[in-house]
């Protein structure tokens, strides 16, 4: 049978990682602080950015007679399932004092980015347990420091029968997914080839470099080049290529969380009521508004083509790129904050305990998001409530009890419960474990006796007996 010759054309669409889409992305999981750092050094740098006296929600207005302008996108998408790996790139009565939209708020540390990430992790009880000693044995670089066997070894003398390693393995492999990328590696091979791992197929010699760190990390420490060379079958210039990327990563990924440094926030979004109901938007206090400096904008429509009028024409398309990744960025919050809180309106009206059931799926989803961009938009965006300042990730929590939207409590709510019942208890009788399951219980919130303890000792909260000893 003869095999017959055919030419195909395929039309599709892709994402391109093009240095404009890396430095939206990069401003998008940028704290409000450090954005505002990233703004002054373009300003200082870049002769055509300028910024307006009012504050407000950055715009960018498009001028199709200008040929430079051809090349910027009327939408910029920050939105991609890979985009983890590119690191470090109530209203107030008329006439009443506005809000103090400033506070100082605790850093948070890497165990702590983790376990909200495993809350948002579909993961039975058995494998929680497991996720919670894993985490417990992550050091300050983000590296699992004791062997699997002695953490299997230590869940078996706590209770976990019949536990074998291939079960941590496999959790183990679940929680390598988690952010910042390359945490939970046990080598730092394994954490540059995590890193690697999520790279597109199509970045160049991807391949060479993963061998790279596969079998001659050694060679790479040495720079013995010759020998990388005639192994990897490379010559200079694409040796210092795969060199490149591999260097690009970071081998130290848990080190950018703090250990709980306080430090001054600001709200990226505000929560108000107002007779059209709730409305949530940007802060305008919250980044300065950029503009084209008009005067050299002038200038550049002028036809030569000096090395001078060259200059200004490359930082004029600098500027507009960074405008728009600001428009880009605020764009995506709002969107994201703004179904947050539709899911979140009886907290605003009620408090904690009527806190909702909310993971990262559920707004990835509504918004055609990936929950890894949905995670970096909550991750220190705050929003100014009547109710306080929360972090926007603070409205997501787990489902305790029930299957059915009807009997499915947040664990966020149910903390809250736990938290009131102690306050109310009588001061000679406080409410042991089985009693606060027992009064949940009759509020129509099934839990077991063991989730009512931890969440009281998470909260800081005694037992009863410890409790009746101190008053």
């Amino acid at each position: 049978m003869a095999m017959k010759a055919s030419l195909q054309l395929r039309v599709g669409t892709q994402l391109t990682m093009t240095p404009q889409l890396q430095q939206a992305i990069a401003l998008l999981q940028l704290s409000t602080l450090d954005l505002r750092q990233e703004i002054q050094q373009a300003l200082e740098s870049n002769p055509l950015l300028d910024v307006e006296e009012e504050f407000g929600e950055q715009a960018v207005s498009e001028t199709p007679d200008d040929d430079w302008a051809s090349e910027i996108p009327t939408e910029l998408t920050t939105d991609s399932d890979w985009s983890d790996t590119y690191q470090d790139l109530g209203s107030s009565p008329a006439g009443g004092e506005a809000p103090d939209f400033e506070r100082q708020a605790a850093g948070q540390s890497l165990q702590g980015h983790l376990a909200w990430q495993l809350a948002m992790t579909d993961l039975d009880e058995r494998q929680m347990r497991i996720a919670e000693s894993l985490i417990d044995g992550i050091n300050g670089d983000g590296y699992l420091t004791p062997p699997l066997e002695e953490i299997r070894d230590g869940l078996k003398a706590q209770g976990l029968a019949g536990l074998r390693s291939r079960e941590v393995e496999q959790v183990l492999l679940r929680l390598q997914q988690f952010e910042p990328t390359g945490v939970f590696a046990r080598d730092l091979r394994e954490c540059l080839m995590l890193q690697l791992a999520t790279l597109p197929d199509d970045t160049p010699l991807l391949p060479q470099a993963r061998r790279l760190v596969r079998q001659f990390l050694e060679a790479l420490a040495g720079d013995d080049r010759r020998l990388l060379k005639r192994r990897l079958g490379l010559d200079d210039e694409a040796l210092d290529t795969a060199i490149g990327l591999v260097r690009s990563l970071d081998p130290r990924p848990g080190s950018a969380f703090g250990e709980g440094d306080s430090d001054y926030v600001i709200p990226d979004l505000v929560a108000r009521h107002t007779r059209e109901g709730w409305q949530v938007e940007l802060n305008p206090e919250a980044m300065p508004r950029l503009r084209i400096q008009p005067d050299y904008a002038a200038l550049i429509r002028r036809a030569d083509k000096s090395a001078d009028n060259q200059f200004l024409k490359d930082h004029l398309q600098e500027a507009r790129w960074l405008m728009k990744s600001l428009s880009s960025r605020n764009d995506t919050l709002l969107r994201v904050g703004r179904e947050i809180m539709v899911r979140q309106l009886d907290f605003l009206e009620r408090g904690e305990e009527a806190m909702k059931p909310l993971i990262l799926a559920d707004i990835a989803q509504v918004v055609e998001m990936h929950e890894s961009t949905i995670s970096r938009v909550t991750t220190q965006k705050f929003i100014h409530t009547p109710r306080g300042m929360f972090e926007l990730k603070y409205f997501f929590s787990s489902q305790v009890g029930g299957s059915g939207e009807g009997d499915a409590h947040s664990s966020t709510a149910i903390r809250a419960r736990i938290r009131k019942l102690i306050q109310d208890e009588p001061p000679r009788k406080p409410l042991s474990d089985s009693r606060l399951v027992a009064l949940l219980d009759e509020a129509g919130i099934s839990v077991a006796r063991r989730t009512v303890a931890k969440y009281r000792e998470g909260m800081g909260i005694p037992s009863s007996s410890e409790r009746k000893h101190l008053r």
